[in-house]
This record gives structure tokens, sequence and C-alpha cells, in this order.
């Protein structure tokens, strides 16, 4: 009988064990996001500042970071699910669609990850999304532009960036804003003199969308196309393009390019010693840090938009105090590109600690009934909504000029919206002489 009570009594401790160590060893446990970018190829210089904008990130959830003013960087792993750290595990797909989409599945399949991020290339994140859908699992997209990615009907994709529509109504409000008087250190600009406007675009999912909208957006606000260019990503040589421009003499020249087609059209353009008023790129290449590196005065007047500038952080604390992180560990400023990636890893750990849970449904949940305060966020939103689409409703454009200081070197400022600029507009664009 003895033998008995010690065998029960062994038992009862080793069952009481199981139930012990699990809460135990709670605080240890990863959650294993899967994070597309593209880190080899045309585009590998962003797809790093993308990793690292994510995994700083994640390292402030994870670890806390003192002297950050918000409760993600007190939080030290994700408090509703026992302290459980973030593990962002990269994949790159080089901005190949087809190589995302497999690159998706293995990820989900074979990693067994929660959820996806990214993927940067709007035609890759197309393809990445339509994998998660099938498989329903959470996606979460911090830096895709093209409309159309929220207006497929899916469930299981949030986009936390606004879209081209938006960025675009900011271009022609822009525009309109000159002919009124409204931008600072411009009087009015009779319309007459900015009639007349020409795009070139890449021709991937990003550029071709940004072009019908400019379209739309022209007939809507009394301007007109004379040039429309569609021309192939990473393209080696783009004097043809150039030269119709340059042909076309329009008021104001746009584009939609990523990185290595915007150092050769600039280049390409100064050659030609063109001339324009208004010179406007669509984010992408054209507010990358490497982009002003590269190219230095010869960008003096041109435009980007974005959603971040490091003139924000004057003006919002958190911003400063995060991007003075990313700053003392990476020597550059954050960008709208990197920027995004911060607030995409942030939608992550703010979803699956409201979820509670890693169960895709409770993921799906959380998504759905998100909002994450303004104050909370690096970038000058008024947070993080989704709508019944998937995207976010809380978020903001801004557009920034790059100006040449008088010690020489070139500061990007705010011009718009009116209220947020902090330099005098550079008007008519300089140009190359």
């Amino acid at each position: 009988m003895k033998s008995h009570r010690w065998i029960l009594m062994f038992f009862l401790v080793f069952m009481g064990s199981l139930l012990i160590l699990p809460c135990a060893f709670a605080d240890e446990k990863e959650i294993k996001i899967g994070v597309l970018y593209p880190l080899s190829g045309a585009a590998a210089a962003i797809g790093r500042d993308l990793q690292r904008a994510a995994e700083l990130t994640a390292d402030i959830i994870n670890n806390g970071a003192p002297g950050v003013d918000i409760p993600m960087a007190q939080w030290k792993g994700i408090p509703n699910l026992g302290g459980a750290k973030i593990k962002l595990i990269f994949a790159d797909h080089r901005g190949e669609p087809d190589r995302g989409a497999d690159l998706a599945k293995r990820l989900i399949l074979d990693d067994k990850v929660v959820g996806l991020m990214g993927a940067y290339h709007s035609s890759v994140t197309k393809t990445v999304s339509a994998v998660a859908e099938r498989y329903g699992i959470p996606m979460i997209n911090d830096s895709s532009t093209s409309p159309a990615l929220t207006q497929r009907g899916f469930k299981w994709f949030w986009r936390a960036t606004p879209h081209d529509e938006m960025f675009n109504k900011d271009l022609f409000e822009l525009l309109k804003g000159l002919t009124e008087g409204k931008v600072k250190g411009v009087k009015a600009v009779p319309k007459k003199e900015l009639q007349n406007l020409a795009y070139a675009c890449e021709n991937t999912e990003f550029g071709s969308s940004v072009a019908k909208s400019i379209e739309n957006y022209a007939k809507e606000y009394g301007f007109n196309i004379v040039t429309k260019l569609l021309y192939s990503a990473n393209a080696p040589d783009l004097t043809s393009e150039a030269k119709a421009l340059v042909a076309a003499k329009p008021d104001a020249m746009l584009f939609t390019s990523y990185l290595s087609d915007a150092l050769l059209m600039i280049r390409t353009l100064k050659g030609m010693k063109a001339q324009t008023k208004f010179f406007w790129g669509q984010d992408a290449g054209f507010e990358m840090a490497d982009f002003a590196k590269t190219l230095g005065t010869d960008i003096d007047g041109v435009l980007t938009r974005t959603v971040f500038i490091a003139k924000v952080t004057k003006v919002k604390k958190v911003a400063g105090q995060i991007n003075a992180i990313y700053k003392k560990k990476y020597g550059d400023d954050l960008t709208g590109a990197t920027a995004r990636s911060v607030v995409g890893v942030q939608t992550w750990a703010y979803a699956l600690n409201q979820a509670k849970s890693t169960d895709p449904k409770a993921i799906q949940k959380a998504c759905n009934e998100l909002n994450i305060p303004a104050q909370e966020l690096v970038m000058p939103w008024a947070g993080v909504k989704f709508d019944e689409t998937g995207q976010n409703i809380l978020g903001r454009g801004l557009i920034g000029q790059y100006q040449k200081k008088s010690d020489g070197k070139i500061d990007l400022e705010i011009v718009y919206p009116f209220e947020l600029a902090t330099a005098n507009f550079i008007y008519p664009f300089p140009g190359w002489k």
C-alpha cells in the first residue's frame, strides 16, 4: 500500500510540474512573423534599410527602450502573451512576384509563421497576399501603395500605409495651392504656367497604378497630360524617355521610380540640361537615403511624396526618440520607407497583444478592431485603424522638397501639408546649367 501511495504521490507531483512548466517558460516563447523584402537585386539597398528598421522595432518591443515614451517600449515582449518575443524571419523576394509567392508558402508551411509582413514592391505584395488569403494567414502590409491591393475583398490583408490615390491627391492639392498662393514663400502662380504635365512611371503594379491615378486627378483638377511614359523597371538606359520628356517642354515632370531608375533618370536629364518648373517623384527611389547621398546638390528643388521626413522629429516626441535610436545605430535618419517598416512591426505587436492569442482568427478579429492612437506612432498620422477593406483610414501623406543649404548640404524640408511647411518652397525648379 505504501508503494502505491508513493506512486500516486509521484504521479500527482509529475502532473503538477507539467501544469507549471508552460507558465515558467512562457516568457521564452517566440512568435514567428515572416517578413518579405527585396534583400538582393536592384532594390537591395532599400531592402536592407527596411530590414534594419523592422529589426530595431522588434528589439524595442522584445527588450524595451528606456527613454521612448510609448507603452510598447516598456513591454519587453507581448504582455498578453506572457511576454512572448517576436521573431522576424526574413525572406528575400528580389523584387520577383513569383518568388515572393513561393517564399510565402515556405514561411507558412515550413517555418510555421503566425503571419506575414512586406513586401515593399506592390507587384510582390499582390502575389504574397494571395497566398496568405488562400491559407487564412494574416498579412500586415507596411509599405506597398497600389490602391488595388485593398480593393480585392480580401479578409486576411491589412495595409497600414496610405495608398497612391491619397498621395496623388496631395500632389494635385500642392499644384492647386501654388496657383492660389497657399505655398510658403511663393506668390500665386498663374495656372496657365503649370497647365501641362508629363509623367514617366515604371511599368509594374506600382508605376502603372500611379499613372492611371495621375491621369484621373489631372482631369479632375483641370490639368493637361502632354506626355505619358511607362518604361521597363530597372531599365539600363532611359535616354529615349528623357528625350521625350524634354521635347514635350512640360511645366511639370512627374515620376514613379525605384532607386536605380530614379538615379538614372536624373543623371540622364541633367546631361540634357532639362528644364521644367516642377519636378516631383512618387516616393520609392526618390525618398531613400542613398538617393540624396548619391546625387547631392543635383536634386536641389526636387520634390518627393512620402509619409515621414526627419523634420517631423521636431514636432513629434516619439518620432524624435525612435529616430535617434535608429540614427545612432545606422547613421541615417528614418525615411518614409523605413518609418513605415517601424509602424508595420508595431501594428503586428499591437494586434497580437489585443488578440491575446496566435490563432489566425483571433488575430483577424484584433486587426479588424485595432485602433492605435496617434501619440504612439512615429508617423504624423491620426493613428492606425482599418476599414472593411483592410485600409488604414487614419494615415496621411507629406510632400518634401530637397533644398541646398548654406553649408552646401542637401536637406529634405516639408512643403505639404501647407500648415506643416518647414521652409519656403523653391519655385521654379532650378534645373541644371
